[in-house]
């Protein structure tokens, strides 16, 4: 037994701040001061506070420890670990009240946090299934395969409101059934864990620190269906992900756990990876398969749709990683306790990477039916430097923005489509008053305009020339003419592309129209950008009453466009100015503005 257990996060954000790093230097410091027998390392998944990286945490007394360095770890090993005195330096701030240490989960970041779907993360090795299952894993499968029929599996599903998570909200149980209902010589249990929407980094996680409740659900999923083999179509840029998810998938073949006869029931389900390349559009159900059956990653038409006629032809099952996360514990603990969570008709909890002009970056899961204002004030932390908040976007290239008037709305899947946005896989991206928001809709339109398969004319073409007229609006070229042939085409688009890809991909601009408009009318009328964000309406000046003469700006510019004597005011060229801001960065007399 070990007196001491120091958990830190491996996942990609501390991984990327040096958390590997951590590990090796503290293992080698306890061994150094003799304590390798009294205190054990564990390499956990994210934590969730990701600005705060990287994460590490010492229990039994659950000191948090961030934004923590190689050099820092004699301190922490020889103070707290040796001598049992905490190093309050080290410790997250909003941990610390006088002279005691408050739990994490009094913070304002985790006290309204529910975690369903995220429960295991930052708590067990995501490598070593015995952990899992010490955390209650695998006793769902066990419960499906020995006490229920595979009719009520799907009973309890459909009862406890669970809907898929990966955008469009279907009713889980009832897509289940779908494909239950279905005679088929073989069937498929799928997993969407490609995740390529801008900011969004929900499933990724949950693969990097809890694997193995994916292989559990997908698992009762087969058993539901009468399928025998599941596919996770992950994305070969996460390789942390990739790495821990084929670990896992080995330890329960090991175990008895995947394979022929789980739990001596005579039931037969096996797993394989498949790596996707990166492409968006994959991301899409049926386009997901073709790549799977090492086509091109093209959707298709439907009906049929994917539980008569998917992979390869048979009957099929696809649901995104956090959609899966909730199965283990709705059957463990029941539909009602599931239901008893979030709105009438949004059951449960939901993953939000928290993102873009917000204090606490990272990963959150709240009931659904929180407000934004709740996300984004408390949660979050506000807005850094005392800016305004603006808008937030969700549901990233496919989703809209919600203005601060809208702050208050309730997160729910009906909500969030009735004022113009949509769940999708849960990025939350946060603009403060310095955001432009036709920019912000050109951006999107940009990804788009990327990561179309080029299969149908309409978002081929639609999503190219929306593209289009957002640039000339961005430089000042265009016409309220062009705004209303914008937004009729944005209508088009959405009604005629064969795919959620092309069908979503207008929800950035018609929101943004709808609640912004008065930005793209000043961008074409007034020929400004009203955010100071477009170069090619940006307008540098100096104030004269202001500048000292210092020469400083004249000497930074890098195109000769500042113009002045020592001690004697300047004077901005324009025509020459190329917009760079290193004039504005190092004026030291506030002389400099941009409008």
């Amino acid at each position: 037994m070990y007196r001491s257990h120091v958990l830190v996060c491996g996942g990609t954000g501390c991984t990327s701040s040096g958390s590997e790093q951590l590990v090796s230097v503290l293992e080698q410091e306890i061994a150094k001061q003799g304590l390798s027998e009294e205190v054990k390392v564990v390499k956990t998944g994210c934590f969730g506070l990701c600005a705060l990286g990287p994460i590490m945490i010492v229990y039994p007394e659950g000191s948090f420890y961030s934004m923590v360095k190689p050099e820092d770890i004699p301190e922490i090993v020889s103070e707290h670990l040796l001598k049992g005195r905490i190093v309050k330096r080290l410790l997250y701030s909003e941990t610390v009240a006088d002279d005691s240490v408050k739990s994490l989960n009094e913070t304002d970041f985790y006290k309204k946090q529910q975690r369903v779907a995220l429960r295991n993360c930052g708590v067990i090795n995501p490598e070593n299934i015995d952990e899992y299952i010490g955390f209650d894993g695998y006793q769902a499968l066990g419960k499906v395969l020995t006490e229920m029929t595979p009719d009520q599996v799907i009973q309890t599903i459909k009862d406890s409101g669970l809907r898929g998570r990966g955008g469009g909200g279907f009713p889980t149980g009832l897509k289940w059934s779908f494909a239950a209902a279905n005679d088929a010589d073989q069937k498929y249990v799928c997993c969407n864990a490609d995740e390529g929407d801008p900011g969004a980094f929900m499933d990724r996680s949950i693969l990097e620190g809890d694997p193995h409740v994916l292989i559990e659900a997908m698992t009762i999923a087969g058993y539901a269906i009468g399928a025998s083999q599941g596919y996770v179509y992950i994305r070969a840029e996460y390789p942390i992900a990739v790495k821990r998810l084929q670990i896992a998938i080995d330890q329960a073949r090991e175990y008895g756990l995947l394979g022929k006869n789980i739990f001596d029931s005579g039931f037969d389900f096996d797993m394989e990876l498949r790596l996707g390349a990166g492409a968006f559009v994959c991301g899409e159900e049926t386009a997901l398969m073709t790549s799977i059956e090492g086509h091109r990653g093209e959707p298709r038409p439907r009906p049929p749709f994917p539980a008569v006629k998917g992979l390869f032809g048979k009957p099929t099952v696809l649901n995104n990683v956090e959609t899966y996360a909730n199965v283990p514990r709705i059957i463990l603990n029941g539909a009602e306790w599931f239901a008893s969570m979030g709105t009438e008709k949004s059951k449960g909890t939901k993953v939000f990477a928290l993102g873009g002009k917000i204090h606490n970056t990272g990963l959150v899961e709240v009931p659904m039916g929180t407000t934004l204002r709740e996300i984004i004030e408390e949660i979050g932390g506000g807005i850094p430097n005392d800016k305004k908040f603006k808008a937030a976007q969700t549901g990233g290239p496919s989703g809209g923005c919600i203005p601060a008037n809208l702050i208050d709305t309730e997160i729910d899947y009906d909500n969030l489509i009735a004022i113009g946005s949509m769940m999708g896989s849960g990025g939350l991206i946060v603009m403060d008053e310095d955001t432009c928001m036709v920019d912000i809709a050109k951006f999107f339109l940009e990804f788009t305009v990327d990561e179309s398969c080029g299969k149908c004319t309409p978002c081929r073409v639609g999503t190219k020339r929306m593209y289009e007229m957002l640039d000339k609006i961005t430089k000042g070229n265009a016409t309220m003419e062009d705004l209303d042939k914008l937004e009729e085409l944005c209508y088009f688009v959405k009604a005629n592309s064969l795919c959620g890809l092309g069908q979503t991909a207008p929800n950035p601009v018609l929101s943004t129209l709808k609640y912004f408009r008065h930005e793209y009318e000043a961008h074409i009328k007034d020929k400004t950008c009203p955010a100071g964000v477009c170069k090619g309406l940006v307008r540098y000046s100096i104030d004269a009453d202001k500048c000292k003469g210092c020469t400083l700006c004249a000497r930074v510019c890098p195109v000769g466009a500042i113009e002045g004597t020592v001690k004697n005011p300047h004077v901005i060229h324009t025509e020459k100015c190329i917009k760079c801001g290193a004039c504005m960065e190092k004026c030291r007399f506030d002389a400099i503005s941009k409008k």
